[in-house]
């Protein structure tokens, strides 16, 4: 199921700071239409660290909503406390969600052992398949290829999004774990790498923003067509780059607010719009890659 061009995606919000419905209804329409895999709703990207619980799960239920069957959605689950976690994956029990995004405990810096039963407690308390998240850029906290090897006995954990932007790790991980085992990119710049060594699929930033090319690229890269899937890729570079000029979200955001896939350009403090002199940047990258 987790294979192909995974959007992780963006959640859009009026001036007031409040989920802008009509631009997420835009957005879900748009991946649909787009042949994107699948939506992550609410993972860093979808500014988890500033929605509340409640707004949390509910933003999760309105994209699956707008969704209506045509697209599968992920949820984003991760919490740096296990008790939170469980809690917040056990809401989306029976709703409709084909599996849970769950990053590893920020902040506080877990061993190895700790993640193994942070994972493992989380997995114990649905039947919804698990994504291990890694991405210790964002986090300070590396879930090694051991570690994810032990978790992946674990029959309803089923992949990896793996952000740490090392190609190494995908032969690694390949190594460790069984065929089933989905190994997912959550680093853009390197994702036709990483999928040319073996891995399924992306979640993707810059699917955000060029999903039908992102699609495509995934299907390139399944069929073995390189040279083709290299060309587009190229193409789309300066946009997987550039998107990251300040924090994420911030840049993609304003790029789907300059796209015209959402209504306004808001984010909630502490994260900020994207600096005046930023924006030429941003927009010189959708122009590289023919989306404006």
């Amino acid at each position: 199921m987790f294979t192909g061009s995974m959007v992780a995606l963006v959640t859009p919000m009026d001036s007031t700071g409040s989920v802008d419905r009509a631009s997420l209804k835009k957005l879900v329409d748009y991946h649909v239409a787009s042949g994107t895999a699948a939506i992550v709703s609410v993972g860093t990207t979808g500014e988890s660290a500033t929605l509340n619980h409640s707004e949390h799960v509910d933003v999760v239920k309105m994209t699956l909503e707008l969704a209506d069957g045509r697209i599968p959605v992920i949820a984003g689950t991760g919490a740096n406390a296990t008790a939170e976690a469980i809690l917040l994956t056990e809401h989306f029990n029976g709703t409709g969600v084909v599996g849970c995004l769950s990053v590893t405990p920020y902040y506080n810096k877990p061993t190895q052992e700790g993640l193994f039963q942070h994972f493992k407690a989380i997995a114990e308390h649905t039947d919804l398949p698990q994504i291990l998240y890694n991405v210790p850029g964002r986090t300070g906290c590396d879930m090694l290829p051991e570690t994810v090897a032990r978790l992946a006995e674990i029959p309803n954990i089923v992949a990896l999004k793996d952000a740490t932007g090392n190609l190494s790790r995908v032969s690694q991980t390949q190594a460790l774990v069984g065929n089933d085992f989905k190994l997912l990119s959550g680093d853009d710049a390197t994702s036709l790498d990483f999928m040319h060594l073996g891995g399924h699929g992306v979640i993707s930033v810059t699917a955000n923003v060029a999903a039908r090319e992102m699609a495509l690229l995934c299907k390139l890269a399944a069929e073995g067509n390189f040279a083709e899937a290299r060309g587009l890729n190229q193409r789309l570079m300066p946009l997987h780059v550039k998107l990251f000029v300040e924090a994420n979200p911030i840049p993609v955001k304003w790029a789907c607010y300059r796209l015209g896939l959402i209504a306004e350009n808001t984010l909630r403090l502490p994260m900020t719009p994207l600096a005046q002199q930023a924006r030429p940047v941003v927009e010189q990258a959708l122009t590289s890659a023919g989306l404006l």
